[in-house]
């Protein structure tokens, strides 16, 4: 028998927000292939079916994360369906690119209610449930390490969830929860697809990374898996670029 700790999931559940496409369902395909029970919550019950369908043992909630009762919902589903919660993944974000002259205030009080406050609100409700031994995990980017043109709101708010990240680590790692980040380059998602559809574009982000390709969701997912197990049981307030080495230059 191994002395080491090992990767699977079994009789852990996680609760996983924006599942229904993207790096959220792709996170929610891997934690179910690792054992895992999976709550996949998000605003289109039909799509997070649809990601459902792929999975073991699980159960969805529609909620929408921007409203008040949301969080309290969530965990309320995911604790009456398996009588746990283990594992959080915040996954849900938005991506509004704007030049900073022509950015509303409502587009940074969005990104900043989907992105920050809405991840802090849930953690807040879900944390009776996951001490003494629960793993909370962010969605970062490389935007909370570098920054980005026409992206000051977003960049701002990867820019806080890196620190609540290491501030709630400091806090929680006393009472036995992991709290980390995982900060993805630039992936092929559902988010920024349009922007893709630049040739130019695209190419300029394949020449911007050293490992010369851009990635996708399955570079992502697996890292969920190793934060949500026990193999990572000693790393705490860390966040581990997943990007090709982009933030390395």
């Amino acid at each position: 028998m191994s002395r080491f700790p090992g990767f699977s999931l079994d009789r852990k559940v996680a609760v996983v927000t924006g599942a229904s496409s993207g790096i959220g369902a792709a996170i929610a395909e891997a934690l179910s292939e690792a054992g895992a029970r999976v709550v996949l919550t998000g605003r289109e019950e039909a799509r997070l079916r649809e990601v459902a369908a792929r999975l073991g043992d699980h159960h969805v909630v529609a909620a929408d994360l921007a409203e008040d009762g949301a969080p309290a919902t969530i965990v309320e589903e995911a604790v009456g369906a398996f009588g746990a919660l283990n594992v959080l993944v915040h996954s849900a974000g938005i991506f509004w690119p704007k030049p900073f002259a022509a950015a509303p205030l409502s587009d940074f009080d969005a990104q900043f209610r989907i992105n920050v406050r809405a991840p802090y609100a849930l953690t807040q409700a879900a944390l009776p449930h996951l001490t003494p031994d629960g793993s909370v995990i962010f969605i970062s980017s490389i935007a909370g390490h570098v920054g980005f043109p026409s992206s000051t709101a977003y960049c701002g708010t990867k820019g806080a969830v890196e620190l609540i990240t290491k501030s709630l680590a400091m806090e929680l790692a006393p009472v036995g929860v992991r709290v980390n980040a995982i900060a993805p380059g630039n992936i092929h998602t559902p988010m920024n697809a349009r922007l893709f559809e630049s040739e130019d574009y695209n190419r300029s982000m394949i020449e911007r990374t050293p490992y010369g390709r851009v990635g996708v969701v399955e570079d992502i997912a697996p890292v969920a898996v190793f934060l949500a197990s026990d193999a990572a049981r000693y790393v705490h307030g860390e966040s581990i670029l997943v990007d090709g080495g982009w933030a390395a230059q």
